[in-house]
């Protein structure tokens, strides 16, 4: 199988996560600060950054690279902030 068809898979899968993790917002079934909601958009973000990044799509890489930043410093600060607390 060529490389094509791998990172499309993978860009396929990215989406998937990310449409997931909207859906489950979307449906009150997730929280926008669960650490659920949130590894949902770092895979999404990761996989769809590595099939951008393939085809040389360097602003949607970016644009994933931040999102998936923004979700890794959300669950930092959320278990920064609870054990504070404990």
């Amino acid at each position: 199988m060529n490389n094509h068809v791998w990172f499309d898979a993978i860009g396929w899968a990215g989406a998937a996560a990310l449409l997931v993790a909207y859906a489950m917002i979307s449906s009150k079934k997730l929280e926008g600060n669960s650490t659920t909601y949130q590894f949902l958009n770092i895979l999404g973000s990761l996989l769809l950054a590595a099939n951008t990044i393939f085809y040389r799509a360097y602003p949607s890489s970016f644009v994933n690279l931040i999102w998936m930043a923004i979700a890794v410093f959300s669950i930092a600060t959320r278990r920064r902030v609870s054990s504070d607390f404990d």
